[in-house]
């Protein structure tokens, strides 16, 4: 975990058009897959994990970070993906072993994208 954090700190700041390109991306992070995001130009979005809606007011960027590099450190029943995470993991394709799901500016362009998205003011 400690080479992730240290990878992902020489990364340079998010961009959030970046994030929210790579969170509706349907080949790469697969988020919709599972999770709503306030995308509505992508159709047939998940409901198997939280709605990524107001997800900026509920977690720091830290804790966003730390959701997407590797999940299960925190929750060790999730179904999530660890997206930077290559070792340690079961049943992952060979074409997809030893490698991460995001690079470290993807993952701090999509925690960029998660920060942005805070619950409509009334």
């Amino acid at each position: 975990m400690a080479t992730l954090i240290a990878t992902t700190a020489q990364a340079q700041d998010g961009d959030p058009a970046r994030g929210r390109t790579l969170v509706a991306n349907r080949q790469q992070g697969l988020c919709l897959l599972c999770h709503q995001a306030p995308i509505p130009e992508e159709r047939f979005q998940g409901n198997l994990a939280p709605d990524l809606a107001g997800v900026g007011d509920r977690y720091t960027r830290s804790e966003l970070r730390q959701r997407i590099m590797d999940s299960s450190a925190i929750n060790p029943g999730t179904i999530m993906p660890s997206y930077a995470k290559t070792t340690g993991l079961t049943r992952v394709a060979p074409a997809y072993r030893d490698k991460p799901i995001f690079t470290a500016q993807q993952v701090e362009d999509v925690v960029a994208y998660l920060t942005t998205l805070r619950a409509e003011t009334k």
